[in-house]
């Protein structure tokens, strides 16, 4: 979903911790493109829109919104009934808030979690100072090393997925990718969550798409990591957006009941696109958008308390002409800043931005679109971020050299993130004595100890002379970008699963797909 999509659900067996154990020591990298980076921790501050004036008027607006207007909550009677049990008042489908409400149920939701990888090492820190970065989410069409811009394959997915685990900077190999559409839509989510698992060992998030489907994703999981662990710990972060203006429908409502219940981590996300589903306004952005989040996550611990839950948000502008979608523009990233402070507050991880842009080719358009809105996702201090990389065309196409040239930035905005070294390296006054008035610091003792480490080295910015980027075929970044992809998936080498752990995967796979017919809507 969010973004065009979202994934899947059903249940087995009784697996311990001894199976899930094994898979986490069996599960470590075959292959990879360069050192993997870690889930970044952010030392620099984060940027500040709102003063506590501005912040307590947002509130206090949202408060109103819930307890006079209220949200809806479409088709799903034990949703209604759960609010009305908490003290709403639920008239038909529509719940209104008492002030406080809200807030009171989301004191159990914890700030900071572990989102854990079948490889451990993998693991990260969702909240607090961290930043994890993830793939595209959710494209039907793909654009590929040949040019085409043609419906997604689940052969376009794997490679994704692969790119994912091979890219350094990238912390999780994300969701739904792009759509495979080669296979039938109530059995794709399958094969979706067994490429998570079988070609990467990074953390993967699970199907929303409909309630059966997010019990497959559990099951599946299971498999892997065992009934408890899963059970304890969360293995799988999930996208639930929210029907902007101020609705939650049954789909949503039900995938997020599923993972609420397993102990997973829902992302509640109101996809906005300003003028058209909030305020064009940003401070009426903001109060809807808290409003909305408010609803859906305190409904999280309602099911389970102490179930992890983000404060998730989608923001674009719209082309008051055509009414199609902007992005790298000032607005939502006003709206972004403003509600990274208002998660803080809240005490919740906060999930925004990406690498967004409308262009359809990876061209200058796409990059200044794209850098604007991935400089603002760090400077916000956002913990999750989909769409790092890969996203083309308003969110409807999957890149692949857009995906190269994105995880190329994610490496610069992980050095950014460290800050400014002020060790006694960092001071260089052994380099500034050295050297003196007048000289160079070139050949100099401290240039020579950390040249290699001194600044981050794109592996596919040009920055030889003309003349040399002319003998060497006057290539653009989109034709290194594709060479640089190409020479990835040629290296690819899966990390180790566990091969009763896969047979078992395999079974369930296909025990699902026979109890039913294809589905294609």
């Amino acid at each position: 979903m969010d973004e065009i999509t979202a994934e899947p659900g059903a249940g087995r067996r009784q697996r311990g911790e001894g199976r899930g154990a094994a898979a986490r020591r069996a599960s470590r990298s075959g292959g990879g493109a360069g050192p993997s980076m870690p889930y970044i921790t952010r030392k620099i501050r984060t940027y500040e829109v709102l003063d506590e004036e501005g912040l307590e008027l947002i509130e206090r607006n949202a408060d109103t919104v819930l307890e006079e207007i209220g949200i809806e909550f479409r088709e799903d009677a034990e949703a209604l009934e759960l609010w009305r049990q908490a003290g709403a008042d639920v008239r038909g489908e529509r719940v209104h808030f008492p002030k406080g409400l809200c807030r009171e149920l989301l004191k159990s939701a914890p700030s900071e979690f572990t989102w854990h990888a079948r490889n451990p090492e993998r693991s990260v820190r969702i909240g607090g100072n961290a930043t994890v970065f993830a793939p595209v989410y959710g494209p039907p069409f793909v654009r590929d090393l040949d040019g085409n811009r043609r419906y997604a394959t689940i052969e376009d997915f794997r490679n994704f997925v692969k790119l994912a685990y091979m890219a350094p900077s990238m912390h999780s190999s994300g969701g739904t990718v792009c759509e495979p559409v080669d296979i039938p839509v109530n059995k794709r989510h399958l094969d979706m969550i067994y490429s998570h698992i079988k070609y990467s060992d990074k953390p993967f998030m699970g199907s929303v798409t409909a309630p059966e489907r997010a019990e497959d994703s559990v099951a599946m999981a299971k498999l892997v990591f065992g009934d408890e662990f899963v059970e304890n710990n969360c293995v799988m972060l999930n996208l639930i957006n929210a029907n902007s203006p101020m609705v939650f429908d049954e789909t949503m409502l039900g995938a997020a009941k599923v993972y609420a219940r397993h102990g997973q981590a829902s992302v509640i996300s109101p996809f906005i696109l300003s003028g058209a589903m909030s305020p064009v306004t940003v401070a009426g952005t903001l109060t809807q958008i808290l409003a909305e989040v408010l609803a859906g996550a305190s409904f999280t611990q309602l099911i389970r308390p102490g179930a992890p839950v983000l404060f998730g948000t989608f923001a674009a502008s719209i082309s008051m002409q055509s009414g199609a979608p902007t992005f790298g523009t000032p607005e939502p990233a006003l709206v972004s800043y403003g509600a990274a402070q208002l998660a803080r507050r809240m005490g919740l991880p906060f999930r925004t931005g990406g690498s967004l842009c409308a262009s359809k080719v990876p061209d200058a358009q796409a990059a200044h679109e794209s850098a604007n809105t991935l400089n603002m996702t760090l400077l916000a201090g956002a913990n999750f971020v989909l769409h790092a990389a890969g996203w083309l065309e308003g969110g409807l196409a999957a890149c692949y050299e857009k995906f190269m040239i994105d995880q190329d930035q994610l490496g610069m905005m992980q050095k950014m993130a460290q800050g400014v070294d002020l060790t006694e390296d960092g001071q260089a006054m052994d380099a500034i004595r050295e050297v003196g008035p007048g000289a160079h610091y070139l050949g100099c003792a401290h240039t020579q100890a950390n040249f290699q480490t001194a600044f981050y080295r794109s592996a596919l910015a040009d920055n030889n002379s003309f003349e040399q980027w002319e003998i060497e075929g006057r290539k653009r970044i989109e034709d290194r970008a594709n060479a640089l992809c190409r020479s990835w998936l040629d290296a690819y080498e899966a990390p180790a699963l566990d091969p009763s752990i896969d047979e078992a995967l395999l079974a369930f796979i296909a025990s699902r797909k026979n109890s039913m017919p294809d589905a294609f809507t």
